[in-house]
């Protein structure tokens, strides 16, 4: 059970553990349809891909279950998830070994040196970003549909079968959940079901789309730009605050939101439109642009985005109440042509 504190935004005692009805609607229906898989549907390398998978996110889904019932230390998490990582890595050889760079030459490859740490970088990092933004009645396993959602899209205009099957399956408990999960919730995924999502987005986009060959190390993080972002944003906070990177605290997107006054729907929703624009943006640029200028394009659309988002953080107060350097440049740089008028 979940009791509220001065951390939570609930107020009531709520049952946490249906990550775990997510994660058995998704392992059980695969299971269900596995038989009646055409043959040569999916190749000895994606049946790996997905064993993968299945045994790195029964880790995960069980680190979480644990952690809601007995609250494990973060140091114990991060070790677990580094566990399944590395079971991901070592005990499939599933990793990122091709890049594509912006600006750079189509496809390159990379070492090993640096493909193995990046791939348990990426795997752990998107796993606990999925993790942080579980603070709202339905913002997580909303913002992760809309992330599979444009995982399924791109697969399909791509033509990826298994990306398309498992995210089809990943899908469908997702939605199956939010049926009782959207505000006012009846019961919360926990870590079980938020450290699960994120796992799974981490391995769907690392491994569907690490071969497109138009800026690819873009394309996932707009994909989950969303959770990213407000990561991001709470590492910059805490450590201006000088606080532990893993110390909880009441900073994050859907609590600034609320604080300016918005009803726990309107905030649900309002990221929901942030996330499905992130999605938008990723599908057009994996999909629909495919000319070298697209490198160029993409350089100035993640610059505006940047700034966008810099300027939405300064606003809403997700870093620091007092300190907006941007807003205060922005405002001097105004102020200078109106002084020089003056004089």
């Amino acid at each position: 059970m979940d009791k509220p504190n001065a951390r939570k935004v609930h107020t009531r005692i709520m049952p946490r553990l249906g990550g775990l009805a997510i994660y058995l609607a998704f392992i059980g229906s695969f299971f269900l349809i596995l038989p009646f898989i055409p043959d040569g549907l999916l190749s000895a390398y994606d049946r790996n891909l997905i064993r993968a998978m299945l045994a790195g996110g029964t880790i995960i889904v069980l680190t979480g279950a644990l952690d809601d019932r007995f609250e494990l230390s973060a140091k114990v998490k991060l070790l677990f998830q580094l566990i399944a990582a590395c079971v991901v890595v070592f005990g499939f050889d599933v990793k990122i070994d091709l890049l594509n760079i912006p600006f750079g030459q189509s496809m390159q490859e990379i070492s090993g040196w640096i493909s193995i740490p990046l791939t348990i970088f990426w795997i752990v990092g998107v796993t606990n970003a999925i993790n942080l933004i579980d603070g709202l009645d339905g913002l997580a396993a909303g913002v992760s549909g809309i992330a599979i959602t444009t995982i399924l899209i791109m697969a399909f205009f791509l033509g990826f079968e298994p990306i398309i099957l498992m995210s089809c399956l990943l899908l469908g408990g997702i939605l199956g959940f939010l049926t009782f999960n959207f505000h006012p919730a009846k019961i919360f995924m926990g870590d079980s079901g938020s450290l699960f999502l994120g796992f799974m987005l981490a391995t769907l986009s690392m491994i569907g789309f690490k071969q497109v060959t138009v800026v690819s190390l873009i394309t996932p993080l707009l994909i989950i730009g969303v959770p990213i972002a407000d990561t991001f944003f709470a590492i910059i906070r805490r450590w201006v605050n000088k606080r532990p990177i893993f110390a909880p605290d009441k900073g994050h997107l859907h609590h600034c939101l609320r604080e300016l006054g918005f009803s726990h729907r309107k905030t649900v929703l309002i990221i929901y439109g942030v996330a499905a624009f992130f999605g938008l943006a990723a599908i057009v640029q994996s999909v629909f642009v495919q000319s070298q200028a697209a490198n160029w394009v993409t350089f100035v659309v993640i610059s505006l985005m940047v700034f966008f988002m810099q300027i939405g953080a300064e606003l809403i107060g997700i870093v620091d109440k007092s300190k907006r350097p941007l807003l205060s440049l922005l405002s001097r740089m105004r102020l200078k042509p109106e002084e020089q008028r003056g004089k």
